[in-house]
């Protein structure tokens, strides 16, 4: 059951379906915070680890050699980062892209998951204009590089499988209803379910 004072919408998302620009869309048509990479700063002054760190090690996977013996940068990011998001949901509410929101959050507040993804052809119009190239090698490889990235780190610090239909409440292909299509389609259920 949804809260009525307070809203928190986590977004997973494929490289290039417009997770990020839809994110932030839906948070300001709802006049609530918005974080992805904002949270470096903030987790950096919090926990006292400087900011480059956390940038360098931001959404990255332990070298597997290492995990479960020392506790490595990536483990500290990830501990500073789920620190802030867990103090947040505590007072605010807020939408957040990335970061195993929905895992962090998990039973400490009530969310609204939510997975955006589109077919391939229709990232590969998107990244094309983000990297400014044409060459579809190079943007398959972004594509492809990004979202396994993704998909390593969500699946190491959660132990479940990114872009599971078990972990997400909506999964979304952005393709159907276009970019502001789809924050409506976000913003109304998130109404419906917050009763806000």
């Amino acid at each position: 059951m949804g809260r009525t004072n307070q809203i928190i919408i986590t977004i997973g998302r494929q490289y290039g379906s417009g997770g990020q620009e839809i994110g932030e869309k839906v948070a300001k048509r709802l006049g609530i915070g918005f974080y992805d990479k904002n949270l470096i700063g903030e987790a950096a002054r919090k926990s006292g680890l400087p900011a480059e760190i956390l940038d360098r090690s931001d959404e990255r996977t332990p070298n597997t050699f290492l995990a479960g013996y020392i506790t490595t940068e990536e483990d500290q990011v990830f501990s500073a980062q789920s620190d802030v998001l867990r103090s947040k949901a505590d007072s605010e509410s807020f939408v957040v892209v990335g970061r195993c929101a929905d895992y962090i959050l998990k039973g400490l507040a009530d969310t609204l998951n939510v997975f955006i993804y589109a077919p391939k052809r229709e990232r590969m119009k998107r990244v094309k204009d983000y990297l400014r190239t044409n060459d579809e090698w190079t943007v398959r490889r972004a594509i492809d590089q990004t979202d396994g990235k993704r998909k390593n780190y969500y699946n190491y610090f959660s132990g479940e499988q990114w872009g599971s239909p078990e972990s997400y409440h909506l999964m979304i292909d952005s393709s159907l209803l276009g970019i502001d299509g789809t924050v409506d389609l976000i913003v109304d259920a998130a109404r419906a379910y917050f009763r806000a």
